[in-house]
Order: C-alpha cells, then structure tokens, then sequence
C-alpha cells in the first residue's frame, strides 16, 4: 500500500457520522484522503471539515467500484447488510457501527483497551459493540482478568442522542406538545424502560446486545449477565450501575488502583467532595468514567460501579476512530 490512505465514513451526515468527523478532526491522521457519504436526502450539501470543503456523496451501489482501504460506517443495519459485502469484495477493511454483524463467529468485535489483537483477525468485516456495552466492558475486562467474574446485573440509564436526532428532539420539543418521533411515549419528565423492540422473553432487544456482546468480548460465552435497559431525559452520556459478583474476594483499594491503572479510564470516586461521575461533566470526554464503586454486602464477592460515558464518542465514534487508528498504525509498520 503506497501513497495516502483512502477512507470512507458512510453515513457521515448523521449523529454518529458527524461525531466521526469531529473525532478525526481531533486526530488529524497524516496521509489520508476522505470521502464522505450519505443517503440522497443530505447528498449534495456542503461541510467543512479538516479545513477544507466537502462534499456529501450518495451512497450507491457502485461507490465502492472506487478502491478504499477503510470505511467507517455510521448507518443502520440494512445499509451495512447492503453495503458493506460490496465494500470488502472491492479490497476494503470495513468498521461497522451498526448490530448487523455483531455477533457473526467470524467477525470481530472490538474495544480497542480491551481486545485490539482481535482487529487484526478481520476477514474485511471489524464490528463495533453496542454504545452500553463498550463502557462497561473497560471496567469489566480488568476486573475478570483480576478477580473472575460469576454474574453481572447491568442497569442502565440511557441518553436520547443515543436514539439519534429524532430522539434528541423528543425531548427538546415535545414538552411544548409536539408529536413523538422517536420513542412511544413521552421522555420528557419521564423514564422509559423499553429501548429497542421488545423480545418473546420480555426482555428488549438493546438488553439481549448487552447480554450478548459482554460475552463476546471478554471471551466468557456462559458468563450469566441479566440487564434492564432504560432510557432516560438525558440528551447525551449514558449512565451504568454495574452490579458484580466474582469468584473471589477482593480488596477495594486494589480494585480502585487496577482501575485508575486501566486504560481508557478515569476513576471519580471521593465522595467527602461529592465527587463522582455525571453526564454534565463526562460529556466530550473519550475516557470511560467510573465512580461509587463499594461493596455489595449482599453476596459474599459482591461490587457496585457507577459508569459513565459519552455514548457519541467513545460509545461510536472514538471506539470506530481508534480501531482505524490501530489498522493504519499496523500498516505503517509493515511499510517501515
């Protein structure tokens, strides 16, 4: 591979898409040359990015006939079943943000502090987990590595960005009356548990993601994980209580410093100074933050964690960032 690397975030007008570009704005990779797609609705429209106008293309069957090495894709589940096999028949590495290859056998699933060796065993395919599951798998990982973990119970209290722009404005717009776009009540005011459809056993399909991500990710598939999933009037960061149970016992002040030694972590955790993660303050952050963390004296190797992230950022658009990151740094030491 000689020359610039050819890179293209399809889906780039949206939420995720915009927070893309932002982030490789951020990063301002050497070499690299971009095209940005987009459906026929925002095709044609004008961005600066990078310091330099561009162009949304539409996205369309023969958009890829144009070699890229990589692609970033921002959009949903049928456009990455339509796109992505054309992308990789054509030569290119492919970093998907949507669930429709999650859990496929052959393709991996990736937090960059917590697997990377796995973003090599790509077959053109690099899945990107779920917003939920990528901050609690930081926190997680160093912990099963340290202590085993028996059973996780996740709580979560999700942002309507996580939604996309019709759930943003859902909660912006509809206290004045206006009619719902995104979720099937009011979030206004409100707490709504039931993200995603619900599923023959009751529970929702963004709780089976969890459930089923986790496992593939620290490589534990009979893990037992049990999750209630909730959305909340919140417009970005998703908040986590984690409740652990391990094989062992622990020290807490061991677990405080293996995290604070984490990657990718910043612990927020003096409660004589009210100290302790919240969305106000974690918003625009990459790290992944963790606080309250206590004991849970219910159970005999028991451990509470509150967890925060932004879910635009690390949980897509850094998380997809990074992954690029490690492929064209892998590159480069083959070129070298």
């Amino acid at each position: 591979m000689h020359g610039k690397y050819k890179v293209a975030i399809v889906g780039s007008s949206g939420l995720v898409g915009r927070t893309v570009l932002k982030v490789l704005e951020e990063k301002n990779f050497p070499n690299v040359t971009y095209t940005l797609f987009s459906s026929h609705h925002s095709a044609g429209t004008k961005i600066n990015f990078l310091g330099e106008d561009y162009i949304f293309c539409e996205l369309t069957e023969n958009s890829f006939h144009f070699p890229f090495d990589y692609a970033i894709f921002c959009a949903g589940g049928e456009v990455a079943k339509k796109y992505i096999p054309l992308a990789v028949a054509n030569g290119c590495i492919v970093i998907d943000n949507s669930s429709e290859y999650r859990m496929h056998p052959d393709v991996p699933l990736v937090v960059p502090e917590v697997n990377s060796k796995e973003i090599f065993k790509n077959k053109g395919i690099i899945a990107n987990p779920n917003c939920s599951t990528i901050q609690a798998v930081l926190p997680l990982k160093a912990l099963d590595d340290a202590y085993s973990i028996k059973r996780i119970v996740y709580s979560t209290y999700q942002a309507v960005s996580g939604g996309g722009r019709y759930g943003i404005e859902d909660l912006e717009k509809q206290s004045y009356g206006n009619d719902l776009k995104k979720f099937p009540y009011p979030i206004y005011n409100n707490c709504l548990p039931h993200i995603d459809v619900f599923m023959e056993d009751g529970y929702t399909k963004e709780e089976h993601k969890m459930i089923q991500e986790t496992r593939k990710i620290l490589n534990r598939p009979n893990l037992s994980i049990t999750a209630t999933a909730v959305r909340v009037p919140v417009v970005n960061c998703h908040c986590e209580s984690i409740n652990v149970e391990f094989e062992k016992d622990f020290d807490l002040y061991d677990v405080r410093v293996l995290l604070q030694n984490s990657p990718g972590i910043l612990v927020a955790d003096n409660l004589e100074k009210n100290q302790y993660p919240i969305p106000t303050r974690v918003n625009g952050n990459d790290e992944v933050f963790v606080g309250r963390i206590r004991r849970d004296t219910s159970v005999a190797f028991g451990l509470n964690l509150w967890v925060v992230a932004d879910n635009l950022r690390k949980g897509a658009a850094t998380n997809s960032v990074q992954i690029l990151e490690k492929l064209i740094q892998n590159d480069n030491l083959k070129l070298s």
